[in-house]
């Protein structure tokens, strides 16, 4: 519900603010070193259950991770919801309506995670069912994800108490809740599998503790920097308008996840028709786009706050300015790390893999997975921006129309030239949701911003 001040029959007031490299880099920088805490707890877990001595552990700490992303991803939602709606709120002044998108998206989430709770039996059951791992690799699946999914009301609570850092530009919070989540994670996951003995239910043990610990630690931060006076009373944070648009922006961010993760599975699940060695090679390749990934990412969550934050503030200019620098730094960067890549791709194949003949296949296909970051940028930064202007259905089209265009490459291309066709219909899918969106921000912008009024006009 927009509760921007008004005059009767005129617009909105402006509230001008200065967007600085200095300022976007604030939030980027550390949203980017919290977003590599993740794979490092990643690498954690599995060198902890690696030293177990048992493979069956091992597939079973892996089928569960890819249980979780599954689900967890389908509820990044709240997080990107909120972080626009507070960013808005942020911008227009309004603290009262900042601690109410706060308690509404607090609340889905605890109601959520406690739902996944509750049908975590099912979870379980048709995620070994799907994925139909051996005996027992599905034990140890099974006692991952049971123990992991205690964590699911704290997480997504997490997620809620992320939105709300973020939405206020408060960056440095957030990575400190990232580190810490994710700190407590490495260290339990270490003394309670190994030093303990616990094995894998110890790892998930970990999980569910760091989950928990950065739930009750997020919540007093953000509780305790609430302006009491400008306290929401329940009327208002269950306002109907503000629940539905709310729910509407969580139903669109949802449907645009699934329509990413179906289109990166639908890429491993072609790539593994060629065989196993270009199917390995096509995973070692797109370690490159997620190393672009981390940082595009970060510039993606600057643009998100300061986008949402100049909408709320009725301020064209700091909006302009917001995408115009996410996007110079995010294609300097991208650029930077194709460059990399084309330069020193071999050698970090290398790395990755010892196997020749997939290092072999890897070198064929090189130059597509490095072209990856430079055409996939206006995509992360573009997402962004829509985001923060919480404009969720053109994002929502504009992912389904380039997961339409992907698919028809993939049956055009892949027959004729093979995994070159693979990659080729990658990167114009990226480039289609980039450009999609690109072409439309001129014409919302100029439908979100309104002519202002003088500051003593208002009531």
């Amino acid at each position: 519900m927009d509760r921007t001040p008004t005059t009767q029959g005129a617009g909105p007031q402006e509230r001008p603010f200065h967007v600085s490299n200095r300022l976007v880099l604030s939030i980027a920088a550390p949203m980017t070193l919290a977003y590599l805490t993740t794979p490092l707890l990643g690498l954690v877990d599995t060198a902890v259950v690696g030293r177990l001595g048992d493979a069956a552990l091992l597939g079973g700490l892996a089928v569960g991770a890819v249980i979780f992303d599954l689900v967890f991803t389908t509820f990044n939602f709240l997080r990107a919801s909120t972080t626009g709606l507070v960013a808005q709120a942020f911008g227009r002044a309004d603290p009262r309506e900042e601690q109410a998108v706060f308690w509404r998206s607090l609340t889905i989430g605890l109601a959520c995670g406690l739902a996944l709770l509750l049908i975590s039996p099912l979870i379980v059951w048709v995620g070994v069912w799907a994925i139909a791992p051996g005996e027992a690799v599905r034990r140890a699946t099974e006692t991952y994800v049971t123990i992991r999914m205690v964590s699911a009301p704290a997480s997504l609570a997490n997620y809620a108490i992320l939105g709300y850092v973020l939405g206020r530009g408060e960056a440095f919070a957030g990575l400190a809740l990232q580190t810490l989540i994710n700190g407590i994670n490495i260290v339990l996951s270490i003394w309670l599998g190994l030093g303990l003995g616990w094995g894998i239910a110890g790892v998930a043990w970990a999980t569910v503790t760091g989950e928990a610990i950065g739930a009750v630690v997020g919540f007093a931060y953000v509780y305790a920097r609430f302006d009491r006076a400008a306290r929401p009373d329940w009327q208002h944070v269950l306002d109907k308008t503000a629940i539905k648009r709310l729910m509407s922006l969580n139903r669109d961010i949802m449907i645009r996840s699934f329509a990413l993760l179906a289109a990166f599975a639908l890429f491993v699940r072609q790539g593994a028709q060629f065989g196993p060695v270009t199917l390995a090679a096509n995973a070692v390749l797109m370690n490159f786009f997620m190393v672009a990934g981390y940082y595009l990412d970060g510039i993606a969550t600057a643009a998100e706050q300061l986008a949402g934050r100049a909408i709320g503030a009725n301020y064209r200019p700091a909006f302009d300015r917001a995408v115009r620098l996410a996007l110079i730094w995010g294609f300097c960067l991208a650029a930077a790390t194709t460059l990399f890549f084309l330069v020193f791709g071999t050698a970090v194949v290398d790395f990755l893999t010892t196997s020749q003949d997939v290092r072999a296949e890897a070198s064929r296909f090189l130059h597509w997975a490095a072209l990856t970051a430079v055409v996939g940028v206006l995509a992360f930064e573009m997402d962004g921006v829509f985001i923060g202007a919480t404009w969720s259905k053109d994002m929502r089209n504009m992912m389904l129309l380039s997961l339409a265009l992907f698919v028809v490459l993939i049956w055009v291309l892949v027959p004729a030239i093979g995994n070159h066709g693979l990659w080729l219909a990658l990167l114009a899918f990226l480039g289609a949701r980039g450009l999609s969106l690109y072409a439309m921000l001129g014409n919302r912008a100029d439908g979100a911003f309104k002519p202002p009024v003088a500051a003593g006009h208002t009531r």
